[in-house]
């Protein structure tokens, strides 16, 4: 539980000691409403319960702060942050697939395509595909480059 001099970690969310309001819409752990109180009735409502009073609406009248567990409020944020990178960076790999009879102007169309993911920001990943008597002659598939 963070104490009244202890600094605010995320400058945008109030909690404790730095809300503002002297009227507030209380929600309890559970996510009940514990109804409008003052700050001061808020605060130790939430000292009572060895969680912190944390402002999660400011902009309501009155605003709307719930009783939490900050440092558990922040790992799971930081979590679901760590989750959504994730997802984001798993498109960042491109494929493309060459055979050893492609034209010459397949080829230039699937070179053009390469530079385009490369220019935005992809990783591609280039493979030769053999077929049959072809794997015998792996020396031709150098010669594509």
């Amino acid at each position: 539980m963070l104490q009244k001099g202890e600094p605010e970690i995320n400058k945008s969310i109030r909690i404790n000691g730095a809300i503002r309001a002297r009227e507030l819409r209380i929600i309890g752990p559970d996510g009940e409403q514990l109804g409008i109180m003052s700050l001061k009735g808020g605060l130790s409502k939430a000292n009572d319960m060895n969680l912190d009073l944390v402002e999660i609406s400011p902009g309501a009248n009155p605003p709307v702060a719930k009783i939490i567990d900050w440092g558990k409020y922040q790992y799971q944020k930081m979590k679901d942050q760590q989750k959504n990178r994730r997802q984001a960076k798993s498109g960042d790999l491109k494929q493309m697939r060459f055979g050893l009879k492609i034209g010459a102007g397949d080829l230039e169309v699937k070179l053009k395509k390469i530079r385009k993911f490369l220019e935005g920001g992809h990783k591609v990943r280039i493979q030769v595909v053999y077929k049959g008597r072809e794997m015998a002659h792996k020396e031709i598939g150098y010669e594509l480059d």
